[in-house]
């Protein structure tokens, strides 16, 4: 089964736009941007947006549809690239070398993402109608499943899957960051013993 990644801006609607609605959410999205580094993407709502930007809140959703869509159109070239690297890049997280070699690098690349940019992804996931039907969720779920099939899994692999996914979630590794003191690469080690004990059974 092939994947289409999602393409910078690909969150938030078609790419094609005109000059001056290009230029409306550029300015929006920078006045997004402003918020969060000087409040926090908790902090970020649809009505500070739209008296930031200087617009109506109405232009705020036209443009985006809802929280969870502002969220993941600030995601969305981050989330793009980290896509690419996993379905197109070089191994061992792209295509090319074993299934468990590529099962651990995903899970330290994701971890390293959450890191970077968990904060917005938490709030991105937390705003969504269903954390669980976000498009990028699902790609990484069925990426996981893939993987597992790859190995020789045959114990529901797709239950599996949304099992490991669960364990990379923003909250809960950011949780482990900065209320228990684990250091990131900790997690890194911990996902790489899990998958390997899931994939060898043992």
């Amino acid at each position: 089964m092939s994947f289409i990644p999602l393409l910078p801006g690909s969150l938030s609607g078609p790419p094609a736009e005109r000059s001056d609605a290009a230029r409306n959410r550029e300015r929006l999205l920078g006045a997004a941007r402003e918020l969060i580094a000087e409040c926090g993407p908790d902090a970020l709502t649809m009505d500070r947006l739209a008296e930031r930007a200087g617009v109506g809140k109405g232009t705020v959703f036209r443009r985006f549809g809802s929280r969870a869509g502002l969220m993941m159109t600030l995601l969305s070239d981050s989330e793009a690239a980290f896509q690419a690297r996993f379905m197109f890049g070089p191994p061992p997280l792209g295509p090319g070398a074993p299934g468990l070699e590529r099962l651990i690098a995903f899970g330290a690349e994701r971890i390293a993402y959450v890191m970077e940019h968990g904060d917005l992804a938490r709030a991105a996931e937390a705003s969504a109608r269903s954390r669980y039907e976000v498009p990028a969720v699902k790609l990484w779920q069925r990426h996981i499943e893939l993987l597992l099939r790859e190995e020789g899994m045959d114990a529901d692999p797709l239950l599996m899957a949304m099992s490991l996914t669960a364990t990379l979630d923003p909250d809960r590794l950011l949780h482990a960051v900065r209320v228990h003191g684990l250091a990131p690469e900790r997690l890194t080690d911990s996902w790489r013993e899990l998958v390997t004990r899931v994939v060898r059974g043992r």
